[in-house]
């Protein structure tokens, strides 16, 4: 089966010892059946299944628009490219 991905994921870690915190956070955009795009958010602490969220954009522009913000919020929160 293809890869329908329509941009690459986007992985995070935030780890912080002394706050004993370590997370991650993963970002991607997935086409629909229906000719939407959704955003798909998945985080928790690594080690755990996580929770996952997705939201739906009419237009891979307006998608685009979503992700690079929720990018520039992870990095402003500490987080780093894993």
């Amino acid at each position: 089966m293809p890869n329908t991905t329509l941009s690459p994921a986007y992985r995070f870690r935030r780890i912080d010892a002394t706050r004993n915190m370590e997370r991650f956070y993963m970002l991607s955009l997935e086409p629909t059946l229906f000719g939407e795009v959704a955003v798909l958010r998945h985080w928790g602490r690594i080690g755990t299944r996580g929770r996952q969220v997705s939201s739906l954009h009419a237009s891979l522009a307006e998608a685009e628009t979503v992700l690079a913000r929720q990018i520039a919020r992870r990095r402003r929160r500490g987080y780093t490219e894993a």
